[in-house]
């Protein structure tokens, strides 16, 4: 019995030893198994290639859905101011024109203002041709008439000028559009479109201008 007790405190201290190196590396274990868990469940997240890929889709999808809107925009300005001159949509076509009515649209008329607040004839006209045309022009009607090479009526273009006598001499102003008609800030409606043909404007009309290849007009 003396004999084996050595053996057997060997054989409880090999077994407390082992049992806990066993725990040490159970614990190394687990924690392997715990960032394994881990990086499973990163794995699940977009990798940086498809984050981007998924990006330039949002972007594609964006540009497609402002395209459609742009689109639809373009159509609804087309139909509206076709049905205005009574003309086909395809006719239609100077969207940057159109876009620049349809933006001072109703605008009330104000003697010598040039704002979204008020705006005059001459005024209207200069900054349509100016933004559209890139043409620089004089203030008055007067003066955008005397600047202007004078042409018939039934010459008349888009972005011509077509002049009234409404108080004395030269005192109005509108650009022409087609079809005889043409948009002006009128003293009643404001920034408006009319007809050539209407009977107050057939009477008061006294010409129309064409602007020369020159971008500025101002004397």
């Amino acid at each position: 019995m003396k004999n084996l007790l050595p053996i057997a405190v060997f054989i409880t201290l090999f077994t407390i030893s082992f049992s806990a190196q066993s725990q040490q590396i159970l614990k190394f274990i687990d924690g392997i198994e715990l960032k394994s868990g881990l990086m499973e469940y990163s794995s699940s997240l977009p990798t940086v290639v498809e984050t981007k890929i998924l990006g330039e889709k949002k972007v594609v999808a964006n540009l497609s859905a402002g395209l459609r809107l742009a689109t639809e925009a373009c159509k609804s300005l087309q139909f509206k101011y076709a049905q205005l001159m009574d003309v086909e949509i395809e006719a239609v076509a100077n969207f940057s024109m159109f876009q620049f009515i349809n933006e001072w649209w109703n605008t009330k008329y104000r003697y010598g203002g040039d704002s979204k607040k008020g705006i005059d004839c001459s005024a209207f006209s200069g900054l349509l041709l100016n933004t559209v045309y890139g043409f620089v022009m004089p203030r008055t009607a007067r003066e955008q008439y005397k600047a202007s090479q004078k042409i018939n009526r039934e010459e008349l273009q888009e972005g011509d000028l077509v002049f009234f006598n409404t108080r004395g001499g030269v005192s109005h102003v509108g650009v022409y559009l087609s079809n005889d008609y043409f948009v002006h800030a009128s003293v009643r409606e404001g920034v408006t479109i009319s007809s050539l043909n209407d009977a107050y404007y057939n009477r008061k009309f006294i010409g129309c201008g064409r602007l020369s290849n020159e971008k500025t007009l101002v004397n």
